[in-house]
């Protein structure tokens, strides 16, 4: 039902946050005054997923280790389920991705920013006695490379930012944002581009093609009066299509140019999957009332 991302430093107390956030959480969709369809929390971080601090050494290591947490994001997120992203998140980039994710779903957002200073960071991050600290030179260049959150931008907002020596969270404003905000439905950057079939690209020169020889008979039989004429197409007997052709004698080159054309544009929208809004219908009787279409509009009268 929405995702929750922790952003901050390394050592910022991100995690200390997050066990805040999802004690509180946990209480609220336990009170029996609450009806509504969370009935989770789930808690995804570097830690639970056995990602190691040294992942950030180099980038080599660190995309990999971006994807194991992306991936048990897509897995994570649930109509059930509020899902809190305890990870860096200092990509904006990534931010978005898994905005992204969500908003297929249909989701809430909300990003938590621990701001804090990174001579504290430094600190804390000295002071580790876990065997999970970062080496001096991981942390400089993580603050370094440091996107942070903007209310400005739709994927980082609503956004709550937290000073790190403050031991509270908007707790009700984070709960109001997660169970009363504005739900927005996909667009077309974050939907899944759909398909064709497997056989559109067989469909689509076969039909075509059988249209070109039907136009060429009845062209033949009628002594190129042209007009209005149902040509039956030689692969399939039931399919028939009503065209107005010209009154004058067409040349075989000039239909199998239009062909190549027709044939050209549907062809990248297939393989690219760029195809029109809406659902787009593939079949032997869609393409051929499109290609009868094109010729109408493109042979001369």
């Amino acid at each position: 039902m929405a995702l929750i991302t922790i952003s901050g430093y390394p050592c910022s107390g991100k995690s200390t946050r997050t066990a805040l956030l999802k004690e509180d959480l946990e209480r609220r969709i336990q009170d029996p005054s609450y009806s509504g369809p969370v009935r989770k929390v789930v808690v995804l971080s570097d830690d639970l997923l056995g990602i190691q601090r040294s992942a950030y050494d180099d980038s080599r290591s660190e995309k990999p280790a971006r994807g194991i947490l992306f991936t048990a994001l897509q897995r994570a997120l649930a109509s059930d389920a509020f899902v809190i992203i305890d990870s860096l998140n200092y990509i904006k980039g990534f931010r978005y991705q898994m905005y992204c994710a969500a908003r297929e779903l249909k989701m809430r957002v909300c990003t938590v920013h621990v701001l804090t200073r990174p001579e504290q960071c430094r600190a804390w991050n000295a002071a580790r006695v876990d065997g999970k600290a970062y080496l001096h030179e991981t942390l400089e260049n993580l603050f370094m490379r440091f996107e942070e959150p903007s209310s400005m931008v739709r994927w980082d907002s609503p956004l709550f930012t937290v000073v790190w020596d403050d031991p509270s969270l908007p707790l009700n404003d984070i709960w109001a944002s997660l169970t009363e905000g504005s739900l927005k439905s996909p667009n077309a950057g974050t939907q899944a581009v759909p398909k064709a079939p497997t056989d559109a690209l067989y469909t689509l020169e076969h039909t075509v093609t059988s249209i070109v020889s039907a136009v060429m008979s009845a062209q033949a039989e009628s002594g190129g009066m042209g007009g209005s004429t149902l040509l039956v197409l030689p692969s399939a007997s039931t399919l028939r299509v009503q065209i107005l052709l010209p009154t004058r004698a067409l040349a075989l080159a000039e239909l199998q140019r239009l062909k190549r054309q027709f044939v050209t544009v549907h062809k990248k929208a297939i393989t690219l999957g760029t195809v029109e809004k809406g659902i787009v219908d593939w079949s032997e009787e869609a393409i051929a009332n499109k290609f009868v279409s094109y010729l109408q509009e493109n042979l001369r009268m």
